[in-house]
């Protein structure tokens, strides 16, 4: 049985064993990691022989870490990477080609309606209603979405939103506030199987789910890479955020929006928190924006997303897809109850 794991930001762990008498067996672990001293090696593959081959991930992590001598020094790897490993070799979760990825390019909707599109593909998903699934978002008029748990009075000047016909909404997703208009940014969930990163801690699905589109940006001349815990940025600074919810029943809900060419200058009016964070960094001229993918790669957004989208397929595949009718119509109906209701907005003032 064989598995691999590519650290995000690291190096990649190889695994060989196999299985008698429900335990792991001939265990071999190989990489292109560093490891100091060398004889640490053996410490893992001992900690590792022997162990049930229904073990949790949980379980195999904690028995490499213990097994391991107090000096060991894993460097681009882990207790927990191994671990993945392990569990791949035994077929435990999958690679993202172990699913057929659909693919969604829809016309404009309301802030309302996205949130709620992604409550319901995300649970259809969890559902086994749906196959896995990465949508790209089109914005029909100026937004800003709070995340779940932020103070609406502290992040947002309502009164300057109203002015300049902002919609002011709240996702179901922790993290910051992000201000778009249409045009301005580019916005994808992703709707996974939750299996697809079962092994991993938050912080590393985080990366493991961006990987993708870290490779687009960089084949458009990006250098981008992943800061934890949900930024893509690049030398210039940052470029977008992610925040993720999992749903019971096995799925997870990834979404990002980077920015293409945004209006700094409005986006200070009407949040709060990003006065301070521009002001800090000097951005005091209405002329200047916040434009990195536009800036840094000279081409129109849709020529991005497009090139977002064949790298998407080009890695794990995917075909087109659409939102159906019934999800749309459920979507609808929890977009004009919850995400449009005081109740939710104000829930934390």
């Amino acid at each position: 049985m064989h598995g691999e794991f590519k650290v995000q930001g690291g190096k990649l762990v190889v695994v060989d064993l196999q299985v008698r008498d429900g335990r792991l067996a001939e265990v071999r672990v190989a990489g292109d990691f560093f490891l100091e001293p060398p004889e640490a090696l053996d410490d893992i593959v001992a900690a590792a022989e022997g162990l049930p081959a229904d073990a949790s991930f949980e379980a195999i992590a904690t028995a490499i870490r213990t097994g391991l001598r107090p000096d060991a020094a894993l460097i681009g790897f882990s207790a927990e990477s191994v671990a993945v490993a392990i569990r791949r070799a035994l077929g435990a979760g999958g690679g993202w080609h172990h699913y057929d990825w659909q693919i969604i390019e829809a016309p404009p909707l309301s802030p309302a309606m996205h949130l709620a599109v992604d409550e319901v593909l995300a649970q259809n998903v969890a559902r086994g209603l749906r196959a896995p699934t990465l949508r790209f978002w089109e914005w029909d008029r100026p937004a800003i979405i709070i995340g779940a748990f932020q103070s609406l009075r502290n992040e947002v000047d309502l009164d300057a939103a109203a002015a300049h016909g902002v919609d002011v909404v709240r996702r179901v997703t922790g993290g910051g506030a992000m201000f778009v208009e249409p045009g301005s940014a580019v916005t994808y969930s992703l709707y996974a199987p939750a299996e697809l990163v079962q092994d991993m801690g938050f912080a590393e699905s985080y990366a493991f789910l961006d990987s993708w589109v870290l490779q687009a940006l960089v084949s458009l001349g990006i250098d981008a890479f992943h800061k934890p815990l949900n930024d893509i940025s690049s030398s210039k600074g940052k470029i977008g955020g992610a925040a993720q919810k999992r749903y019971p029943g096995g799925a997870v809900l990834h979404h990002v929006t980077m920015a293409y060419d945004m209006d700094a200058a409005k986006m200070v009016q009407v949040l709060r928190i990003g006065r301070e964070k521009l002001s800090d960094k000097g951005t005091t001229s209405a002329v200047k924006r916040v434009d990195p993918l536009r800036s840094q790669t000279g081409l129109p957004r849709a020529e991005v997303i497009r090139r977002m989208r064949q790298t998407f397929v080009d890695l794990h595949g995917g075909a087109h897809g659409q939102i159906t009718d019934a999800e749309l119509a459920a979507a609808q109906k929890i977009a004009a109850g919850k995400f449009s209701s005081a109740e939710w907005l104000h829930h934390l003032p």
